[in-house]
């Protein structure tokens, strides 16, 4: 007589996809998504290739799903912020830069995973290039909601502004001093955002 599992239908099915993301979004973090090949994820996640491949069709699928999941990372820690000041724009986009700028001045910080994705593959229909382009539209959306509540003069404009200013810092934590990178985005912003409310008075 078999003996009946306690596990749910599925259980173990997720759980070995999610060892084989968790392992694979670290070595692609690290060591780049091309310099990473299936057989090097399959043994540090101990699964076999079959396995891989079941879950996740191809590297490049495994890769995308790689990219979601630092998205899913990245919005729910902007969503837990931006709910604790739906009322202040100017206090939420200063707590934004504030945990952008913890993050980038992180000793094991290797840069954004869309940015440095969308670097190694120049395909337009790659899947990884689609989701990483998504990522910084969203961006852009999102700060332009919140230059909306700030009184200036052409919120589009502060929105693509911003968008420039966060993603250099992504791609600058080498030229940081330690605790450099908060203060110099927060003032950066302020200057943005006066220059930008200047305009709106000039206008009027």
């Amino acid at each position: 007589m078999s003996k009946i599992s306690s596990n749910p239908v599925g259980h173990g099915s997720t759980d070995v996809r999610d060892r084989i993301l968790e392992t694979a979004s670290k070595l692609f973090y690290k060591q780049g998504v091309r310099a990473v090949g299936v057989d090097l994820v399959v043994d540090k996640a101990g699964v076999a290739k079959t396995s891989l491949y079941r879950h996740f069709g191809t590297k490049d699928d495994l890769i995308a799903a790689f990219l979601e999941r630092e998205d899913q990372d990245f919005w729910g820690q902007w969503d837990r912020v931006a709910a604790k000041y739906e009322h202040d724009a100017r206090a939420e986009l200063d707590a934004h830069l504030g945990w952008i700028g913890e993050r980038v001045g992180r000793p094991n910080y290797r840069g954004c995973p869309q940015i440095n994705v969308a670097a190694e593959f120049p395909e337009a229909d790659h899947p990884a290039r689609k989701v990483a382009e998504t990522h910084k539209r969203e961006m852009r959306r999102r700060l332009k909601a919140i230059a909306e509540r700030l009184d200036v003069a052409v919120p589009d404009e502060l929105a693509g502004q911003l968008s420039v200013l966060v993603n250099g810092a992504f791609v600058s934590s080498q030229i940081f001093e330690p605790g450099e990178a908060t203060p110099l985005l927060r003032h950066a912003a302020e200057a943005l955002i006066s220059a930008g409310r200047s305009s709106n008075r000039i206008d009027l």
